[in-house]
Parts: C-alpha cells; sequence; structure tokens
C-alpha cells in the first residue's frame, strides 16, 4: 500500500452494542426512535461555542493541507481552495471568482477574488495559489493528491499572469480539471509558509488557529474579517478522543455537542435520537462500500470467477438486512447516485447463472475468505449479508474479523477479498482514475485494463460535456462487466449531535462552518 487509507477514509465506529445496551436505561432515554432524515435547521443564536469530539491521531498531526491526513475539521475552517465541490458535485467558486480554459482544455486561467486576506494580515495574491500547488507537488511533502496533479502539469506549468491570475499548462487536455482543485490537500496556503503551516495553520478561512495540539485539543475562533461573512460561532473546540463507545458517551453525557469523523451504526444511532438531549443528523449516500476482489490473486484471476461473484448477490436485499434500507444499491457502479455522469444500469441477478459459471471454471463449490473488521460500523453486517446471499449460488464465505487497528495496513490491497468503503464527495474524474485506474495507489483490486484507461484520457480530452460524459459512461460499464470491483450499496452517513446544533451541513468531511450554530 503505497498511500495511507486516511486520505480517503473518514473515521468511524465500530459495533456498538454495548453504547446501547449501557444507556438504554440512563442518560433521559425514551424509547429507541426512528432516525432523522435530515438534521435540524433554525436560527442559531448568534455566538456561542461549539465542542467537536474527533477521533485522535497520531503525534505527528500536521494542519499542512497538502500532506494532512485526516484533519478535515481543521482544514476546512481555516483555509480556502480556488475552487471547490458544492453537494451537487458542481465545481464552484472559492478563492477564484471565475476560470476558463483555452479550446483545447490544455490552458487553464484562473481569477482571484480581490481584497482577500491571511490571518496574520497578509493580502492573497496569485503568487500564494501558486506556491501552494507547488507545495503540493513536491515529491518531499509526499500529498496523496501529488500524483493527481502530476501527471496532468509539472511545478513551471503553474504561473502568477499578475496579481489576481494564474495560469496552469497542462501537458495533456482535461476539461475536467478545475474539479481536481477540489480536493481538500489543494487549500491555499501564504507564500513562503511551508516550514511552519503544520502547527500555524494561517489561512484564508472563516475560522482562525487559537491553538492545536497534534493528537489532542484545539480551539479555532471567528475571522472577523472573513471575505464571504462572519460565521455564526465565536469559537469551536475540539476534543480528541479515541474510543468510539467514549465519543457517544460524551455526546450523550452533554459533554460535547457534535461527533466528527464518526458513523454510527444503527442500534446506537436509534439510542442518540431517543435520548433527552441528542439527535442525529444523516448525510444521505455519504458512504460509498465496496467489497474487491483481488485481480491478482488466484482465488479471482478467472473472469468468470469475477463475474459469478457479481451475479450471485442482490445488492438491494444486502441494503434491507445490513443498513435497513437507509441508503442507495449500487449493482456494482461506484459513481454515487444523483452524481451528474452516473450510468443508469442495473446489472443481472442471477444465482444460478453464477453457480454455472464457476462450474464453467472448475470452482464448483467455492469457498474463500471474506475479511472484514470493526473499523467501520457497518463493515462487518454488509459481510455478513453479502455471504448469505451468495450461498445460493454455491459460493462459501469464511468471514474473519481483523483488528480495526491493522485492517487497512494488513488486509487492504493484501487480501483476495474484504470489505471496504471510501468516502464520497470526490469528483467524477478523479473517483475513476483514482480508484480503477491501473496502477493506481487507491486501486483496492489491482484491476489493470487497457481499454478503461484510454477512455478516461479520451474523456479528459474531450471539450463537449454530452461526448464527455457519455465516454465516462463507457468506463462505468467496463467496471459493472469486467472489474473486480463490486460495489454493493451506498450508505447514509448517521452523525451524532446535540438538539441544540442547527445547520449541519457535511458534505465529504467538511462542514459548512459559516451556517452551523447553537439554539438558546
Amino acid at each position: 500500500m503505497h498511500l495511507s487509507r486516511r486520505t480517503l477514509l473518514g473515521g468511524s465506529v465500530g459495533a456498538l452494542g454495548a453504547v446501547a445496551a449501557a444507556n438504554l436505561s440512563g442518560c433521559g432515554v425514551q424509547a429507541p426512535l426512528s432516525i432523522p432524515t435530515a438534521a435540524r435547521t433554525g436560527t442559531p443564536a448568534p455566538g456561542g461555542v461549539m465542542r467537536i469530539a474527533r477521533p485522535a491521531a497520531s503525534a505527528a498531526e500536521t494542519l499542512d493541507s497538502a500532506s494532512s491526513l485526516n484533519a478535515y475539521e481543521y482544514l476546512g475552517a481555516l483555509y480556502n481552495r480556488l475552487v471547490r465541490q458544492d453537494e451537487d458535485g458542481t465545481t464552484v467558486p472559492d478563492l477564484a471568482e471565475e476560470w476558463d480554459s483555452d479550446p483545447t482544455a490544455s490552458r487553464w486561467t484562473f481569477r482571484l477574488r480581490r481584497g482577500v486576506r491571511f490571518h496574520d494580515g497578509r493580502e492573497f495574491t496569485a503568487e500564494d495559489v501558486v506556491y501552494s500547488i507547488r507545495h503540493v507537488l513536491d515529491p518531499e511533502i509526499g500529498s496523496p493528491q501529488a500524483d493527481t496533479l502530476a501527471s496532468m502539469f509539472g511545478p513551471e506549468d503553474v504561473r502568477a499572469i499578475d496579481p489576481l491570475t494564474v495560469q496552469f499548462d497542462l501537458q495533456a487536455a482535461n476539461a475536467e480539471f478545475p474539479s481536481l482543485l477540489t480536493s481538500y490537500h489543494c487549500y491555499i496556503i501564504p507564500d513562503g509558509s511551508a516550514a511552519e503551516i503544520g502547527t500555524t495553520g494561517i489561512g484564508t478561512g472563516p475560522f482562525v488557529l487559537e491553538s492545536f495540539t497534534p493528537a489532542g485539543p484545539g480551539v479555532v475562533v471567528a475571522n472577523e474579517d472573513y471575505f464571504d461573512g462572519r460565521p455564526v460561532l465565536d469559537r469551536i473546540e475540539f476534543y480528541s478522543i479515541q474510543d468510539a463507545t467514549a465519543r457517544v458517551n460524551a455526546l450523550l453525557a452533554g459533554q460535547v455537542d457534535l461527533l466528527a469523523q464518526t458513523n454510527l451504526d444503527h442500534p446506537t444511532a436509534r439510542v442518540v435520537t431517543g435520548t433527552a438531549g441528542t439527535t442525529v443528523a444523516r448525510v444521505e449516500n455519504a458512504q460509498w462500500y465496496t467489497i474487491p476482489m483481488l485481480y491478482s490473486s488466484e482465488e479471482f484471476s478467472d473472469p468468470r470467477v469475477r463475474q459469478a461473484m457479481k451475479l450471485a448477490y442482490d445488492p438491494e436485499a444486502i441494503l434491507r438486512t445490513a443498513l435497513q434500507g437507509e441508503g442507495d444499491a449500487g449493482w456494482d457502479n461506484p459513481v454515487p447516485p444523483g452524481m451528474a455522469g452516473r450510468l443508469d444500469y442495473q446489472r443481472e441477478y442471477d444465482p444460478e447463472r453464477a453457480g454455472a459459471l464457476l462450474a464453467e471454471a472448475g470452482k464448483e463449490g467455492f469457498t474463500t475468505t471474506l475479511h472484514t473488521s470493526a473499523y467501520e460500523a457497518n463493515l462487518t453486517p454488509i459481510a455478513t449479508a453479502f455471504a448469505d446471499q451468495v450461498a445460493e449460488a454455491g459460493i462459501t464465505l469464511r468471514i474473519t474479523n481483523v483488528s480495526a487497528d491493522s485492517y487497512y495496513t494488513s488486509s487492504w490491497m493484501q487480501t483476495p477479498l474484504m470489505v471496504s468503503y471510501f468516502a464520497t464527495g470526490r469528483p467524477l474524474d478523479q473517483l475513476l482514475n483514482q480508484i480503477f485506474r491501473s496502477g493506481s495507489g487507491y486501486n483496492e483490486s489491482l484491476w489493470e485494463n487497457q481499454q478503461f484507461d484510454e477512455l478516461l484520457d479520451a474523456a479528459r480530452a474531450d471539450v463537449n460535456e454530452s461526448t464527455r460524459m457519455q465516454k465516462y459512461q463507457d468506463a462505468q460499464q467496463l467496471i459493472i462487466d469486467e472489474s473486480p470491483h463490486m460495489t454493493p450499496l451506498f450508505g447514509d452517513r448517521l452523525v451524532g449531535l446535540s438538539e441544540r446544533v442547527v445547520n449541519y451541513r457535511e458534505f465529504g468531511f467538511e462542514f459548512d462552518y459559516l451556517g452551523i450554530g447553537l439554539e438558546d
């Protein structure tokens, strides 16, 4: 594995049945209720202090966004990017007001906001953008976004045309290029600040860093001069709590207001909903669950076996069983429902045909091990439901639970079959290239397909949106038909928070820091 899993994953909760058992009889629990379908909205009181519990990181945790692995809550509060993604997946302005390309989509020009200042008073200019992007590209930084950007341009290919204009000269046409700058590794930092940015956190964002301790507590305070208006809150206090059960209990006891990087399982979410003073916010289809078959393994080297595994299960049944129907069936398409460019196609479900394919491949009575873990709340329920489904086709899966501490170092991309997940929210082009292109560091099935790679290259070079989207859809069809990668479902993320919290909005682990607040 050549990149840390934390660059694409958020934190998670393991099985928290103990929380349910411990708290149903106390903490003001009324009765298990249905889980809310949306976060509470309302008019927050001006000011206020929000307390957020987050998983503890290592002592090497940094606020350098180029290499940061899990400090999402800090980064979104402190920094801005040139462009960002909205909740519909559209690339919208942030520090850049507008952008365009030449007719070939090889030269891109971004025009910047005027009058923006960093937290230390320095004026934001195009030189800061050039410096920040080159910082991401620096091999010594080891940014997870470096490979994605370096495949398109080098350090000298980004330059300041004037104080408020930046130009990128790409080595190959890419009509989707702006969307790739929405990565949280592409936040803009002051020119020359790389040596200290990991602890100073100086950006242009809606909050200013007051204190920060790697793997410990920290505080941000409202930026009174933020270009998009002052945030509602005066202050946010971050607390690092490694144990998921302890995070939930802190919320139930009223010690914190919100659980970050935490996906509650359904029993725990019902306890939180039924406890006086706490509730749950739902982030629709925020979790993309996968079951990769290792392309290079003996078990799945035969395409007939891979096809049989897909034909042998019904995603709708797994959704009902594992997530109580709260999410969407994936049908082995990794592009989330509702995203522009998603292929509208439901593959066949045919366990009888799956059994015939296995017999044809000499694998009748196929047996192997399916690895899972409490690393994320829903991995084991999905593994169990999947194993039950494929049994009808004569497939026997032995479920092995791996320690959450080592799951993504000892099992991911190393075992023939496992349950995995990603956070949704990445742009279509980045999703397909980063997870499925041959040789990509996040290609968790190790799939290699020249036709697929060529389709992605052709899509990037196509400046006609309609035909470009068709190429991306053709690539999705190849994933469904030929890849060793299964997507059984997309699940809603269930976030625990105080009933006082209003206007909670999250997209790809990033908060809407301007509108969130607390009621009196």
